[in-house]
């Protein structure tokens, strides 16, 4: 699936589906968004909330988030790996 150039829209909405998400914001997911927003999020924190705690705290929940998307997309990226490859060794066959 990270290989094709195009990825069909009945997988994108099981993918959805999986991951609790909506089809539109698969297709538009980009790395650089999601960095742009946690750093924008950091960046305003203070600015509009009050007692929150130290900014490494807010360190820390910012790369929680983060790594809690990556965990998730590589769960994502091995489920898509045995799916194809489990497709290809049927088309071996």
């Amino acid at each position: 699936m990270e290989q094709s150039e195009k990825i069909e829209d009945e997988r994108i909405k099981r993918v959805a589906d999986a991951l609790g998400v909506t089809e539109e914001g698969l297709k538009k997911f980009t790395e650089e968004t999601v960095l742009y927003y946690t750093n924008n999020f950091y960046e305003n924190s203070n600015a509009t909330a009050t007692n929150i705690g130290t900014i490494s705290n807010l360190e820390n929940i910012n790369h929680f988030s983060m790594e809690q998307a990556v965990k998730l997309f590589e769960e994502l990226l091995k489920i898509e790996r045995e799916k194809y490859n489990k497709e290809n060794s049927k088309d071996d066959k």
